[in-house]
């Protein structure tokens, strides 16, 4: 670690040690059986101190040490294997995060919105990735505009080709079309990017496509090229900047083809889509895996907050019920209850995301219907999950009192930023919307009644959840039937908040289910048993939230609603005393958590001050 006025680096007081069976096989359900190949290079990297940010130096410091990160992450890897891989992205990621956000940003734009929309595309002999693989130039993603965000099949970029000369000019036609918020700054050297921009041929438009477009040099932008930063954002430091084109021509292996859409030499357009629409989802593709990456990420960050938490609530001891008695914090189920339940939705969260990177790894990406489902997954993940860590962050940040506000702990910087991972990759509210209208106009299957049998049955509490998604969408199309006709924007709005607490409760019900089949793998009997305990305690949260709804549609009755609460007090007083299994589970390295001072035991050495007269006797 680099030194920090006023705070040491102290003794961690837990090497890493060989874990016992029912930890082991908690880490090993979380990472799964490849997690050495998947996992193991980035974890790696997390024991080097230098890759850590240091959140005492200055902004533009920390922006030029991420970017050297990056290239060390760069040798570390088989870039275009990375780039090609989506356990191993959201890997890189998930533990990214743990150390540098700046990092963790800079990496998702290059290696996969970047890289891996290159390598998506036609290959191109006049286009060889040799520099971008090496990293002598960095790539990244020119998309949304100034005037279009979540909108962005409206973008205003123009590349106008002319046959000619085999020529497209690329060009910003006015200040709400400049490219919004992309790393294009000066820092890490010449960059490229790929340019979202709106084709046009023979007087024709044919919808938005990428266009591979050089952007600096080592003297700064390329004619034509515009960069000017954007004002600094609260968290870790990235390069954004606006971005505009005037007259910039590019060659005709510039554009990005496939499938979706071909230009011969003379200006004739080809594509086996007649959509705009599609030709430009298909061009950008890489933003499903991109909200993977961005839930990896919320992942990583929750799971070192949680760390830090639970051990901080261990060490720190405050007055008992006698004047000469102290407990650990962690004594208090004040104190060890919210935590508890944000280990459970962990590892919710970790298992959702396990499942939904298998769909999309492993669906055809030719089958219009399977694509469109592990796209609809995948949003769905990101937005819950995102979301769950930004109330875990929160929760980990108070639980940590006056200490959670320093950055040196490691825990207010993740706070920050997760605002901009529930942003990145299409914004939450925005993916709800969607993942809401396709389910309201979707098939459900309702639970044909009551679920037979109580609470305690892990079967049961699944039904239920299940239960609460039918009935808020069953009051979303009432609602949507019930709303006037002729205005589709007023009858969405009267769906709308019944079919988005629809979307929440689906993604609930789908996380429940990934929690219980890791329960259900599970062989150890101890860890069988927390995991199964951590299930009834995310679960019974859940239905608890819809229990007036459940009991109204017969559901749940009363007296098994009155059941839940004593469910989940049973679940926390048994984890009480797994929680430190729970956390070591994470595989954090010691080294991590050597540089938050909080989760150490001996965190008080690190403000100390050796010069202090309290010190003066140790010292003659």
């Amino acid at each position: 670690m680099i030194p920090i006025p006023g705070i040491r680096t102290v003794d961690t007081g837990a090497p890493d040690t060989p874990a016992d069976p029912a930890t082991a096989e908690l880490s090993g359900l979380l990472f799964g059986a490849d997690r050495e190949r998947v996992h193991g290079p980035w974890r790696e990297l997390t024991t080097d101190p230098w890759m850590h940010r240091q959140p005492e130096t200055s902004p533009a410091d920390q922006l030029t040490a991420s970017y050297r990160r990056l290239r060390r992450v760069n040798r570390a890897a088989d870039p275009a294997r990375l780039a090609s891989d989506p356990y191993l992205l959201t890997a890189l990621h998930e533990w990214t995060a743990l150390l540098d956000g700046g990092l963790t940003v800079l990496a998702g734009i290059h290696y996969n919105l970047f890289l891996g929309s290159l390598l998506d595309h036609d290959p191109h002999d006049k286009r060889p990735l040799d520099e971008y693989l090496a990293m002598e130039r960095i790539g990244t993603f020119l998309c949304t505009e100034l005037g279009h965000g979540n909108d962005a099949t409206a973008l205003e970029t123009t590349a106008v080709y002319d046959p000619a000369d085999r020529t497209f000019t690329l060009h910003t036609p006015h200040a709400g079309a400049q490219k919004f918020m992309p790393n294009t700054g000066p820092a890490g050297g010449p960059k490229s990017a790929v340019v979202a921009a709106r084709l046009l041929a023979e007087g024709r438009d044919h919808g938005i496509f990428l266009f591979l477009t050089p952007l600096t040099d080592q003297d700064g932008t390329l004619p034509g090229v515009t960069v000017r930063p954007l004002p600094l954002r609260p968290g870790s430091p990235v390069d954004h900047c606006l971005t505009s084109f005037d007259q910039v021509l590019l060659p005709h292996e510039a554009l990005l083809t496939g499938e979706h859409g071909r230009l011969g030499d003379d200006g004739t357009f080809t594509s086996a889509l007649g959509s705009k629409r599609k030709r430009f989802l298909t061009s950008i593709g890489r933003v499903a895996l991109g909200k993977l990456c961005m839930s990896a990420s919320a992942i990583g960050g929750a799971r070192v907050a949680l760390a830090t938490a639970v051990r901080y609530a261990h060490h720190r001891h405050v007055s008992g019920a006698r004047p000469d008695r102290r407990v650990p914090l962690w004594a208090h189920r004040t104190h060890h209850g919210p935590l508890l339940e944000g280990l459970a939705t962990a590892y919710a969260m970790t298992a959702l995301h396990r499942a939904t990177t298998a769909l999309w790894a492993g669906h055809e990406h030719t089958d219009p219907a399977a694509r469109a489902l592990a796209e609809r997954r995948v949003a769905l993940a990101k937005g819950w999950i995102t979301w769950q860590a930004r109330a875990l962050l929160i929760e980990c940040r108070e639980r940590c009192g006056a200490q959670g506000l320093l950055p040196v702990n490691g825990i207010v910087s993740l706070t920050m930023d997760i605002e901009g991972t529930i942003t990145a990759e299409g914004d939450n509210l925005a993916l709800w919307a969607k993942t809401g209208a396709e389910l309201l106009l979707g098939h459900d299957t309702p639970p044909a009644a009551a679920p037979e049998g109580e609470p305690a049955d892990p079967a049961v509490r699944q039904q239920l959840l299940q239960a609460a998604e039918h009935l808020l969408l069953a009051r979303a199309r009432t609602r949507l039937r019930q709303a006037p006709p002729g205005d589709g924007l007023h009858r969405w709005n009267a769906a709308a908040p019944a079919a988005l607490a629809a979307v929440t409760a689906h993604a609930e019900h789908r996380a429940a289910t990934a929690l219980l089949a890791m329960a259900e793998r599970a062989t150890d009997p101890t860890a069988r048993a927390v995991l199964l305990d951590l299930h009834q305690l995310f679960t019974v949260r859940r239905i608890q939230a819809h229990a007036a709804a459940l009991h109204a549609g017969r559901y749940l009755a009363a007296d098994r609603a009155d059941a839940l609460a004593d469910l989940a007090e049973q679940s926390i007083a048994r984890l009480a005393g797994h929680a430190g299994a729970l956390v070591d589970a994470f595989d954090i390295p010691e080294q991590v958590l050597a540089g938050r001072p909080i989760a150490n035991p001996g965190y008080q050495e690190a403000f100390d001050d050796p010069t202090a007269h309290w010190n003066a006797v140790h010292r003659s």
